[in-house]
């Protein structure tokens, strides 16, 4: 998913990304658990295991 993003931010804009360990966290590691990789917005889940970039650019004009 990353690099999906990181391709994604050559052809537009993205918020900065910040990549976090699940695993590391326990709070985090409850709450997705086996849903990784996972992409927040602004807290707000907008895709599991795989980039949906149409999702992303949705939400993203919204902001």
């Amino acid at each position: 998913m990353l690099a999906e993003l990181q391709a994604l931010a050559r052809a537009m804009p993205l918020p900065a990304i910040e990549v976090v360990d699940v695993d590391a966290d326990p709070v985090l590691k409850r709450r997705f658990g086996l849903d990784v990789p996972v992409l927040l917005l602004d807290g707000t889940v907008v895709c599991r295991h795989r980039l949906d970039a149409r999702e992303l650019k949705r939400l993203l004009r919204q902001v």
